[in-house]
């Protein structure tokens, strides 16, 4: 006898899958190769862009296109679902984000694996970006937690998640092997559902102030 067991409580959360959002600044829509050349014209071989990020700067489009193939490859997994963030103003790929870590039975997902070129640094690009994001998984997807991990060394990162509305749960030490050899300690953060309706209105309050 095959015995299956069901949910107490099934969810009514949705997978993520690729879609285009737009806003007044930004446009995010699912991450291409055709996206390469603006990305490595954004961010290619700059140290300070890639400095905290677990993975070597890529000094090269080839070495970019490398790390867009494999998010692309995740994507075309179910595992991940990955967004060029387009500025508005000039067509062009600045970044990158995406979706990861996502569960419908536990109304999860996970923002990561993000990316912005210093133009777009202390602009409405990130601020634009997370509120669509955001918006997306609580009130379309139906999510109920949603989670971000950073480096504890990476304050730049620590300072916008925070500034999001995000609390910050804990450090979870010698977590990942950085590309220099040494070990990074991860820092978590999560926003739930009840407390985005106060977040959200905050983030649209500061995207109104810069324009």
């Amino acid at each position: 006898m095959i015995i299956t067991m069901e949910p107490l409580n099934p969810s009514a959360a949705r997978t993520p899958t690729a879609v285009t959002l737009l806003g007044r600044h930004v446009r995010l829509e699912p991450l291409t190769r055709a996206h390469l050349a603006d990305l490595f014209a954004a961010g290619g071989g700059d140290e300070e862009v890639w400095r905290r990020l677990p993975v070597r700067t890529p000094r090269t489009q080839q070495e970019l296109g490398t790390l867009l193939d494999k998010l692309v490859a995740d994507c075309a997994a179910g595992t991940r679902v990955a967004f060029a963030v387009v500025r508005l103003a000039t067509g062009r790929a600045v970044g990158w984000t995406s979706y990861g870590f996502f569960s419908t039975v536990d109304e999860c997902l996970e923002i990561g694996w993000t990316w912005y070129g210093r133009t777009a640094w202390r602009t409405a690009v990130n601020t634009e970006s997370k509120l669509l994001l955001l918006s997306h998984a609580f009130e379309e997807l139906g999510m109920g937690r949603v989670c971000w991990r950073t480096d504890h060394l990476n304050t730049r990162s620590q300072q916008a998640i925070s500034r999001l509305g995000a609390v910050r749960e804990g450090v979870l030490r010698r977590e990942l092997r950085r590309p220099d050899g040494s070990w990074r300690d991860t820092v978590f953060y999560s926003m739930l559902k009840d407390e985005w309706p106060g977040a959200k209105e905050r983030l649209a309050a500061r995207l109104a102030v810069r324009g």
